[in-house]
């Protein structure tokens, strides 16, 4: 079955429940799996929710017992709400399903989209999702008026953001220079038929990232493109561009199953 379909199921005041949304998925993917409709990518705006992935640590969550959804995607906690774009791509893939190659074409299609708005920004070796790099460590503003042969976070495998202060809050990454993520992307295989997939930061409360370690990394933090570009950009405006750019990497991919290695017989 060709083609690519796009749904969109609610912004802005029509802001879809997380529930509502997984419950949604799980029926396209299996019309999908039964071939009974294209490729599909559902998008949307939640109302604020965590969510958290399989490997999420306890200490990885909010410190104030905030409600958190636990979801059967890969990756780690994460927040969803207003100013962000979802996007939940189920489309079937060959067998055996190669996961990285899919989540690299995700990434492309937002790096893609951020560089129509003329915002550069890559992948970061080991993590996934699209990232906007930092400067250089050694000419990175002091943190708390410390150098940086003294940030705690270098020497000190359990320091915790959440507990010091705005200085190294994930939400202040930009004013820090670090690197930070601007699209996060967390996926499901089942049955060969993809699902979940990508949250990117259009113009989002970003403080919300600062009550969890966001997908578990302490040591970076968050952007919006909004923030990026010192102006204000709609999902309304972004929208369009996204799907343009899904449709071009995601139709016009040469689908192959993974290729498994096999051990030569001793």
């Amino acid at each position: 079955m060709s083609g690519l379909r796009f749904v969109r199921m609610g912004f802005g005041a029509d802001a879809v429940e997380y529930q509502e949304a997984w419950d949604e998925q799980r029926r396209v993917h299996a019309a999908r799996f039964e071939d009974e409709i294209p490729d599909t990518v559902l998008l949307l705006e939640h109302p604020p929710v965590y969510t958290a992935g399989r490997r999420t640590a306890d200490n990885e969550r909010p410190l104030d017992s905030t409600p958190v959804i636990d979801v059967d995607r890969g990756g780690k906690i994460t927040w969803h709400g207003p100013g962000q774009l979802v996007g939940y791509p189920i489309q079937k893939l060959p067998r055996p399903v190669d996961v990285v190659a899919h989540v690299r074409r995700l990434e492309d299609a937002l790096i893609r989209t951020c560089a129509e708005y003329g915002l550069e920004t890559t992948r970061v070796e080991g993590r996934s999702g699209v990232w906007v790099l930092g400067d250089p460590v050694e000419t990175r503003p002091a943190i708390g008026g410390l150098s940086l042969d003294f940030d705690p976070r270098l020497t000190d495998e359990e320091f915790d953001p959440r507990l010091n202060g705005p200085e190294y809050a994930p939400s202040n990454a930009g004013q820090r220079r670090e690197d930070r993520k601007i699209a996060a992307i967390g996926i499901r295989v089942a049955k060969g038929v993809t699902m979940h997939g990508f949250s990117f930061n259009v113009n989002p409360d970003n403080k919300w990232f600062d009550r969890i370690i966001p997908c578990g990394i302490r040591d970076a933090g968050v952007a919006s493109l909004a923030g990026e570009l010192g102006r204000d950009v709609t999902i309304g405006e972004v929208l369009p561009v996204v799907e343009r750019h899904l449709k071009d990497v995601l139709e016009n991919a040469e689908l192959k199953p993974r290729v498994i290695e096999k051990t030569p017989a001793a």
